[in-house]
């Protein structure tokens, strides 16, 4: 069962500063800065949500199906998803572009600056969902605006059920665009910062965005999450994490549980357990796509943290 996953792909370049960026930064010299910070460690990662996502459904023994556009420097990523064997027959390269990327420097308190090139990401607008083929599930999560707004409505069009994970991309639209999106969409998930972005931008109360959906998903990182379905509030617990590393991508990994349990049709607790598990996975490495557990690995943690099989 093929779950169509519309988000970006992206190169991630991280750089750690030995310093602090506030010995560096002149409070009364904001406005004319002109600094600069020797990174000596520096690690490229690959990411992008869609990416993410697609990786650890993977993990799961999944059939992920990437829809994403890419630049031309996109060559090291395309042939990662091959090894990988995850399809990319619905990635587009457009070659005057270069692909998203993010330049994220931390320094030792854990602050970080960051700039993002969207790049061909604003291109995903050429991507059509009708040319995806039989999928059962999709995803539509940060990409290009034209493009999440397009993706979500060719979902509904072609009656594809869709989750809408509109992420750090939820600032991009208004009121009136994000009120659209939840009436197209079969499910919402957002973390708890965007759940009060959401609610503020359409007026509209959990509960009523609830009603609105199947379901509404609200990840509360280390309280866990809350599944919103019918008149049934989901409390889903945190599983522990063997390390707390890196929460680069945890969303995502949560993401690919929802997707992996809707295709197998698990109930709402199983499916919200499956998703956490994968979260706490994630953060014990480094990045979004570094941590490998084979599938039997997966079913006895998800055994060992909740007394059951998952499958």
């Amino acid at each position: 069962m093929t779950s169509l996953i519309c988000g970006s792909l992206a190169f991630d370049s991280i750089m750690q500063f030995g310093g602090r960026f506030s010995e560096a930064l002149l409070a009364d010299q904001l406005h004319k800065i002109n600094v600069a910070f020797l990174v000596p460690a520096l690690r490229r990662e690959y990411g992008g949500c869609a990416g993410n996502i697609a990786y650890n459904l993977k993990l799961l023994d999944g059939d992920p199906l990437i829809m994403a556009t890419v630049g031309q420097d996109s060559a090291p990523y395309l042939e990662r998803l091959d090894q990988l064997q995850i399809s990319r027959r619905c990635v587009r390269v457009i070659d005057e572009t270069y692909t998203a990327q993010a330049f994220i420097t931390t320094d030792a308190d854990n602050n970080q600056i960051t700039a993002f090139h969207p790049g061909a990401m604003t291109m995903s607008h050429l991507n059509k969902v009708a040319d995806a083929g039989q999928v059962t599930l999709a995803i539509v999560a940060p990409d290009g605006r034209d493009g999440m707004l397009q993706h979500a409505q060719h979902c509904a069009e072609l009656n594809i059920p869709f989750i809408f994970d509109p992420g750090q991309g939820l600032p991009m639209f208004n009121g009136p665009e994000l009120e659209r999106f939840i009436e197209l969409a079969t499910y919402v998930a957002v973390n708890d910062y965007e759940a009060e972005l959401l609610t503020e931008r359409t007026g509209l109360s959990l509960e009523q965005i609830a009603a609105r959906v199947s379901a509404l998903i609200v990840t509360r990182g280390e309280q866990g999450a809350d599944i919103f379905a019918g008149s049934k509030r989901v409390e889903i617990p945190c599983v522990a994490a063997e390390r707390v590393v890196d929460p680069t991508g945890c969303g995502d990994a949560f993401r690919a549980g929802l997707l992996y349990g809707l295709t197998k049709g698990m109930d709402w607790e199983t499916t919200g357990r499956l998703a956490s598990l994968m979260g706490a996975i994630k953060i014990a490495h480094q990045g979004g796509q570094n941590h490998a557990p084979a599938l039997a690995d997966i079913e006895a943690q998800f055994e060992r943290a909740f007394g059951y099989r998952f499958q």
